[in-house]
């Protein structure tokens, strides 16, 4: 495979095509002033005009010459002669690399140039231009849209959506549910809203001693024994049973200082105070957090949190317009608006990019310099040259024909200087 093949270079490039349109025209005129000296030299004899023609072409080739041996040099040996000091940008291939990378590092990749630099740039205008009219920024949105679209369904979807499912599972697992439980329970009660949990609870009670009244009456009449049974004395216990029971709940629901209360409340603070300090207790809570997370509903319930996220993540990548519609979009229009008329606002904005932008300089830039060096020495010296010349080639094939006319006029200066000394 040839090296053109390999790097790519065989494909029509403008640029390669102009360096080698040149090359013709600058190798062209050498070889017409060629021509034309040997025709000049004939012809002299006859006419000492003649003699001018011959110093212009014969000049123009020396120039010529002079300025394609130069060009050659830089990327190559001239005529694969290992003549000394040709060659050079291949022989200098690791250098020219760390050259480029340093002038990266000191121009572009130093916290102090791109702080100032960062200074003439309002992010905080664009961004609130952005936010108060999307639709000004319709194809830049739409690029992004295209983006994060392409790399959301190019994702492995199975392991994404399972790296994401593993990653909330084990959020889940690694909370801490007992002691904020124990503090929202403290502080309930410190301020009294756990009152109408208990009235709430005990008006439950209420209903549900009155909606299972048979069934208790049933208990109590089994195990009454006989002779209370052949008394009718089961009946009056029941009664009394539930007679007792209802005053017992419709004083608890009236007086908010009924002892059972105190003992409830005692209990609940006991329960907080437990969930914040108790070990144990802690361990249990963690245990059942665990045992729920497990269980298939919740694990079936943590696939649809991702399955939604993904499809609202897809549908508004595909629709980008639709991301700032509705409450969403007016919210953001007003952000967008505050933004571009709040001058602290602004300057605060700009100045968080600019210290985050040099942030990253200063912690990457030396890594970005590496990388830039790395890569043009692992670079064959055939690929640099090829590149270099692509990029420059057609400005120095005009150097040849700049050299070849310049020289030719030289030439016949010093002609017309040798005929006047005669």
């Amino acid at each position: 495979m040839s090296f053109f093949t390999a790097t790519g270079l065989d494909r029509f490039n403008p640029a390669q095509s102009g360096v080698r349109g040149m090359r013709v025209a600058a190798t062209g005129l050498l070889v017409l002033m060629a021509a034309i000296y040997i025709a000049a030299r004939a012809m002299e004899p006859r006419h000492p005009a003649w003699g001018y023609v011959r110093a212009f072409a014969e000049a123009a080739m020396v120039g010529g010459m002079a300025d394609w041996f130069a060009v050659t040099a830089l990327f190559r040996h001239p005529l694969g002669l290992p003549i000394p000091h040709t060659a050079i940008i291949p022989r200098n291939k690791d250098r020219i690399g760390d050259s480029l990378a340093q002038f990266l590092r000191d121009n572009f990749l130093t916290p102090a140039v791109v702080a100032r630099r960062m200074r003439r740039l309002d992010v905080a205008g664009a961004l609130g231009r952005f936010l108060s009219d999307p639709q000004g920024e319709g194809r830049l949105r739409a690029g992004a849209a295209r983006m994060a679209s392409d790399v959301l369904e190019a994702l492995d979807q199975e392991k994404l959506g399972g790296m994401v499912k593993g990653a909330v599972a084990q959020r889940l697992l690694a909370l801490d549910v007992a002691a904020p439980l124990g503090q929202a329970l403290t502080q309930a009660i410190d301020e009294n809203r756990h009152v109408p949990m208990l009235d709430a609870g005990v008006a439950w009670l209420a209903k549900t001693l009155e909606a299972n009244e048979p069934l208790i009456r049933e208990m109590v009449q089994k195990r009454a024994g006989w002779l209370l049974r052949l008394a009718g004395l089961d009946e009056k216990l029941a009664d009394a049973i539930l007679d007792g029971l209802r005053k017992l709940f419709g004083e608890m629901a009236e007086d908010p200082t009924h002892p059972v209360r105190k003992r409830i409340e005692q209990g609940l603070a006991d329960v907080a105070l437990r969930l914040q300090q108790d070990p144990a207790l802690r361990a249990r809570v963690a245990s059942f957090k665990a045992d729920i997370i497990a269980n298939p509903a919740v694990k079936q319930w943590i696939d649809s949190l991702w399955e939604n996220a993904r499809s609202a993540m897809l549908r508004a990548a595909r629709d980008p317009s639709g991301m700032l519609a509705g409450r969403f979009g007016e919210t953001m229009r007003q952000l967008g608006e505050t933004i571009t008329s709040d001058p602290r606002l602004k300057a605060t904005i700009n100045g968080f990019a600019r210290r985050a932008v040099a942030g990253a300089v200063a912690a990457y830039g030396d890594g970005i310099v590496r990388l830039v060096s790395d890569t043009v020495r692992g670079w064959r010296a055939e690929t640099v040259t090829g590149r270099l010349e692509a990029a420059v080639g057609r400005d120095l094939q005009y150097i040849r024909v700049n050299g070849t006319l310049v020289g030719g006029l030289v030439g016949l200066i010093i002609h017309f200087v040798d005929q006047l000394a005669l």
